[in-house]
C-alpha cells in the first residue's frame, strides 16, 4: 500500500509546522511567544460577524450557493477591484473560493500542464511551489536584487521554454516590500512579450504603512489583461483568517473553468462566510483601518528593535504586509549555530520565541518574524532574542 507519488513530494506547510509546535509548547505549559505564523491577533469586526449570524438566522445560509460564490458577493469583489485597481471587471470576471490558498491551487490548476514552469522570485510563501507541484507543474526560484524585488533582466536570465507562468506577491511575504508602479510596468511588458501568464498574489494589498501606496500589476490599463490574475480574499486585512473566504479576479474564459473545477473540487465557500465576506467590502471600514494602523504602529516600533538585536539585519525597511525578513548570518556566526534551522529550533526550545526558518521560503540565513501580536508581546520576543544572543555569543 503506497502513497501517490504527487502527495509524496509535498512538504508540509513550515509556518504551520511551526505554530503546530509552539501550541504544543503551550498546551504543555511552556510560556512560547509564536511570531510563526501570519494571522491577526484581532478578532473579526462585529458588523461582519452579525451579517454571518444574520444570515444563519434567516436561513439564508442553509442551502448550497453557486460554485464560485454568491452573485452578490462576486458583484461587490468586482465593484471593489474596478474601485480600487481602476480597471474594468464585473462577476464574470469573479471566482470565490475557501480561502485564498484555494484561489492559487485552483488556478495552478487551471493553467498548467505536466511539465509547466513557474517563477517564483525568491524569498516566496511557502506554499507556492507546493501547489504548482501538485498541478504537475514545475516550481521555479529565482534570484532577486538585494530589495528583494525582480527585474526584466533577471527575468530574461531565467527564461526558458518551459515557462509559463510568473507569480508576484506585493506586498511580498515575507519581505513586506512593495513594487513601484514603473517596476511594475517593465515586468507586465516583459511578461506580454513573452506571452507569460502573471498570478499576482495581491492579499496584504490593504495593509501598507507610512505613506507607501500599493500598486497591482493588474491595475496599469484600463482593461484587466487576459495574462493576468489576480489572487485575493478577506483574511488579512479584516482579520477573517478562520472564515475561509478567497477569490480569483481573471478573464472571463478562465473564471468559467475555474468554476468547472471548484464545483467538482469543494462546491460553494460556507454560505455564512460568504455573507459576511459582502459586509465585510461593502460594510463600514473603520476597524480595518484601526487595524492596518496597529500593524503599522508595530512597525514602526518593532523594526530598530529587532536592528539592534547582535547579528540581526534588517536593511530595508517593510513597507506592508506583517512580517520582518531579517538576515541572521551574522547571528549564526556569533553563536556558532551551524544552520539557520538549528538556530530556529534554539530559539524555540530555549528561548521559547517560535519563529520560520528562512530556506521554507527559499533563502537561507534568514528568519521570518509576524508582528501581528500586540506590542508588549512583541517587545518581550525581542528581550528573550536578545538574552539568547547573549548567552550564546562565544
Amino acid at each position: 500500500m503506497q502513497l501517490s507519488n504527487r502527495i509524496s513530494q509535498i512538504q508540509p506547510s513550515a509556518t504551520l509546522k511551526v505554530s503546530g509546535k509552539a501550541k504544543q509548547m503551550i498546551a504543555n505549559g511552556i510560556d512560547v511567544i509564536n511570531l510563526g505564523i501570519g494571522e491577526p491577533d484581532f478578532q473579526t469586526p462585529d458588523n461582519i460577524k452579525q451579517a454571518a449570524i444574520a444570515a444563519i438566522q434567516t436561513g439564508k445560509a442553509s442551502f448550497y450557493t453557486p460554485a464560485a460564490g454568491l452573485p452578490r458577493l462576486r458583484e461587490a469583489i468586482a465593484n471593489v477591484t474596478a474601485t480600487d485597481y481602476g480597471i474594468s471587471v464585473d462577476q464574470t470576471n469573479v471566482a470565490v473560493t475557501t480561502g485564498a490558498k484555494m484561489a492559487l491551487y485552483g488556478t495552478f490548476q487551471a493553467i498548467l500542464n505536466p511539465g509547466d514552469g513557474v517563477l517564483l522570485p525568491e524569498p516566496y510563501w511557502v506554499s507556492y511551489a507546493e501547489q504548482i507541484k501538485l498541478a504537475g507543474g514545475v516550481p521555479m526560484g529565482m534570484p532577486v536584487t538585494d530589495g528583494f524585488k525582480v527585474t526584466p533582466e533577471l527575468l530574461e536570465q531565467a527564461l526558458t521554454a518551459q515557462v509559463k507562468v510568473l507569480l508576484l506577491n506585493s506586498p511580498e511575504n515575507p519581505t513586506g516590500v512593495i513594487y513601484e508602479p514603473a517596476e511594475l510596468q517593465a515586468i507586465a511588458d516583459w511578461a506580454e512579450q513573452h506571452q507569460i501568464w502573471v498570478i499576482t498574489d495581491d492579499i496584504y494589498g490593504k495593509l501598507t504603512y507610512n505613506g507607501a501606496k500599493f500598486t497591482s500589476i493588474a491595475a496599469l490599463k484600463d482593461q484587466l489583461p487576459t495574462n493576468m490574475i489576480v489572487i485575493n480574499g478577506v483574511s488579512k486585512t479584516y482579520s477573517m483568517t478562520g472564515w475561509r473566504i478567497g477569490y480569483v479576479v481573471a478573464n472571463s474564459e478562465l473564471i468559467k473553468a475555474l468554476s468547472a473545477f471548484l464545483s467538482h473540487a469543494t462546491g460553494n465557500p460556507a454560505a455564512a462566510s460568504q455573507y459576511a465576506a459582502l459586509e465585510a467590502l461593502t460594510g463600514l471600514q473603520d476597524d480595518a483601518e484601526m487595524m492596518r494602523h496597529a500593524f503599522e504602529q508595530r512597525l514602526n516600533t518593532l523594526y530598530p528593535l529587532l536592528n539592534a538585536i547582535p547579528g540581526f539585519s534588517l536593511a530595508t525597511k517593510p513597507q506592508g504586509a506583517f512580517y520582518l525578513f531579517p538576515d541572521v548570518a551574522d547571528a549564526q556566526a556569533l553563536t556558532g549555530i551551524a544552520t539557520t534551522g538549528e538556530f530556529v529550533d534554539q530559539l524555540l526550545t530555549e528561548a521559547h520565541v517560535a519563529v520560520v526558518d528562512g530556506n521554507a521560503f527559499g533563502v537561507d540565513h534568514h528568519v521570518r518574524l509576524s508582528y501581528a501580536t500586540d506590542l508588549e508581546t512583541l517587545k518581550n520576543a525581542v528581550s528573550r532574542i536578545t538574552e539568547f544572543m547573549k548567552t550564546h555569543t562565544k
